[in-house]
């Protein structure tokens, strides 16, 4: 299938794209995306889902001392996108085709992303297909071991029941993240919560939005965090059989 993204024009990604099958067997160890950057030792945030990579295009130069890596598993997108950063020859924004679950668990560093950022992720609204949704119990595990310590995960979504399996997975792992507001990114238009193609669509559609922000706790953190729900008088009174 194709979105005809191109429009005839023939996609370039050059430098600025690259695919997940080109990286090394992951049981040889991990790989460090900064890397791929002139500056390595900057600043990096990823973006899981980049789609046409409007908020890499967006957010980049009004932080040009950030690194950005995005990451879209759909290949015409990928190459719609990689073209875009390749023209307006963005220095410090790079896009993978690449299943972004599996990088962040397999090839991804620990400790080494600021921020992740997922947004309008698909809703996969099928109960069949919910474990296609980015956001599972490991994978929110993944994502915390990949977080600098206090980094972030932003997450916007327009979809209503994928906003309640949000919400009820934050609650479940309130011991690897505190939950916050969300802070809109500067590049973010009058009126907007992020700016991306996605969200000006459903926009005009009249759909609501929902935002949160996770924050990584570090491990003593989550450690007396447990501590005080467990002998808390709340949760003394708390059958052993409770699900939680």
């Amino acid at each position: 299938m194709s979105f005809g993204l191109g429009h005839g024009r023939d996609l370039d990604p050059g430098e600025w794209g690259m695919d997940q099958k080109d990286l090394p067997p992951f049981d040889q160890g991990k790989w460090d995306p900064r890397r791929w950057f002139a500056h390595p030792e900057r600043r990096f945030e990823l973006e899981i889902g980049s789609g046409k990579g409007t908020f890499l295009l967006q957010q980049s130069p009004l932080e040009p001392t950030t690194n950005f890596l995005g990451m879209e598993w759909t290949n015409e997108f990928y190459r719609y996108a990689a073209d875009r950063l390749r023209r307006h020859q963005t220095a410090n924004a790079r896009i993978m085709r690449a299943n972004a679950v599996e990088f962040i668990r397999h090839w991804c560093p620990v400790g080494i992303c600021s921020v992740i950022h997922l947004y309008f992720s698909d809703p996969w609204p099928k109960t069949r297909h919910h474990k296609r949704r980015v956001v599972q119990d490991q994978s929110l595990a993944d994502m915390h071991a990949a977080l600098t310590p206090g980094g972030e995960l932003r997450i916007v979504t327009d979809h209503v029941e994928l906003w309640a399996w949000y919400e009820e997975h934050a609650a479940r792992h309130a011991h690897l993240f505190d939950r916050s507001v969300f802070d809109r990114p500067t590049s973010a238009g009058s009126g907007e919560v992020v700016g991306t193609n996605f969200e000006r669509k459903f926009r005009r559609e009249g759909r609501p939005f929902h935002a949160m922000t996770l924050r990584r706790r570090e491990p003593a953190e989550s450690v007396a965090h447990e501590a005080s729900r467990i002998t808390s008088p709340a949760a003394s009174q708390v059958p052993p059989t409770r699900a939680m």
